[in-house]
């Protein structure tokens, strides 16, 4: 694979909207050349409110990337949440005509294809169908079926579904801002990404990615994503509450949360208090920590408990489901002071805070392993191995064999080498987003 393919992921989010170039290095880890931000005025939890706004936003943050980064931006990998998005399970299963013959990718491919027949909701649509574990006649718990005799082929799925409309605003921003789209991807899975180890995912983890209008959940277990959610409330929530609990302005108290907050009151004294300037005129206000903490932590508990119902709907308490690994927590609202503490106590399983250093190259700015950059950083990671599935290197193969064959030996050779290299499969996932181009070039 070529040095120089570059990818950019765009994390619409509810605070901000971020675009991040970058290349894979000769290390195979992540070069971020440029990061564009802009404050993300058109979302509400998630899901685009305000057309217009958002793709103001979105350009702002794509102009200041290219600026930073001396690089064109064209496509983009988006990632999607909001309170729309839900999971289900559900299994299905084909019967093969020839059992004499292994089963190939074909075979999964017509048995994705029949999950993506299921009748959904009005206005629903689904955005990814990920295979669990396979079961061929009688045989069950298989993780690849693939080169393996059976009549009948069995899997149970996990199926990610959204709203159609969502999904659509979001592309229509992404191109009115002048971009294609080459990828919509659910956050939660590119948080996942970015900051979860192969060992966690075997032994099962809890990934808490606490954003500013939403909180996506998502759950492996021996390797494979068993359960995903959003839930419709993040780190604004707890800014609201001050804002009210205080009376204050929004700014004043988004400044407290990230200066002074912390989500355990035993932490501060009573006699810790800050001064908050009044407006024109007005007197200052005194406000004590401890009640600051009081605030925040009411309503983290509240989010973290209803993170724990979803985990505790998985199975979580059942032997076969057990998190081994815990519970890591990543996005902006994980930098929330003693917030780690209070998720072990609620909860009772261990807890450590993501970032998103892992697929990066050493030299990366410290500025982008914040956990905030979580999404984007996967999204970026999305969009390079997207990439990376060209079957470029075969031509140099061949071409590096004698010069001396003849040139119908050649064309062996190349048929020889070629043959195994099937064209990737459009996964459905890609057929969908190029449904949605065609709608909106069509929409024009």
């Amino acid at each position: 694979m070529e040095n120089n393919k570059i990818a950019v992921g765009l994390d619409i989010g509810t605070t901000k909207i971020v675009a991040m170039i970058g290349r894979k290095n000769e290390y195979n880890k992540i070069e971020v050349v440029g990061i564009g931000k802009a404050k993300s005025l058109g979302v509400k939890r998630g899901v685009v409110s305000n057309i217009t706004q958002t793709i103001q936003s979105i350009q702002q943050a794509v102009d200041e990337a290219q600026s930073v980064s001396g690089v064109a931006i064209d496509e983009v990998v988006v990632g999607i949440a909001g309170q729309h998005i839900r999971s289900l399970h559900h299994s299905d299963y084909i019967t093969r005509n020839n059992a004499d013959e292994v089963i190939d990718e074909n075979d999964i491919e017509d048995l994705v294809n029949q999950v993506h027949k299921l009748v959904m909701l009005p206005g629903e649509e689904i955005i990814h169908v990920l295979p669990q574990e396979f079961k061929v006649d009688s045989q069950a718990d298989i993780k690849e079926p693939i080169g393996m005799y059976g009549g009948r082929l069995e899997a149970n799925f996990h199926v990610v579904v959204g709203q159609v409309s969502s999904i659509r605003n979001i592309g229509r921003c992404v191109k009115s801002a002048g971009l294609g789209l080459s990828e919509i991807t659910l956050e939660p899975l590119a948080s996942a990404a970015a900051v979860l180890s192969q060992e966690e995912k075997e032994a099962g983890v809890a990934l808490i990615d606490i954003g500013g209008g939403t909180t996506d959940l998502a759950i492996f277990k021996d390797g494979i994503i068993r359960h995903t959610a959003v839930i419709p409330f993040g780190g604004n929530v707890i800014t609201d509450d001050i804002k009210e609990g205080c009376s204050i302005i929004e700014k004043q108290a988004e400044l407290l949360k990230i200066k002074f907050g912390s989500a355990w009151p035993g932490e501060n004294k009573e006699t810790e208090i800050v001064s908050i300037p009044g407006l024109r005129g007005r007197e200052p206000k005194e406000i004590t920590l401890k009640n600051l903490s009081k605030v925040i932590h009411a309503r983290v508990q509240e989010i973290i408990e209803h993170v724990y119902l979803e985990i505790k709907n998985y199975g979580h308490e059942t032997a076969k489901g057990k998190l081994i690994a815990g519970i890591v927590l990543t996005g902006g609202g994980a930098q929330l002071k003693h917030l780690r503490q209070l998720v072990e106590y609620i909860t009772g399983m261990d807890a450590r805070i993501g970032f998103p250093n892992e697929h990066l190259a050493g030299d990366s700015d410290d500025v982008l392993s914040s956990p905030s950059y979580a999404t984007a950083v996967g999204l970026l990671m999305e969009g390079l191995e997207k990439g990376s599935n060209e079957p470029e290197a075969v031509i140099e193969t061949v071409t590096e064999k004698e010069v001396a064959i003849e040139e119908t030996e050649i064309q062996e050779e190349v048929a020889k080498v070629a043959k195994p290299i099937k064209p990737k499969k459009v996964s459905f996932f890609e057929k969908f987003t190029n449904g949605l181009k065609d709608f909106l070039d069509n929409a024009e």
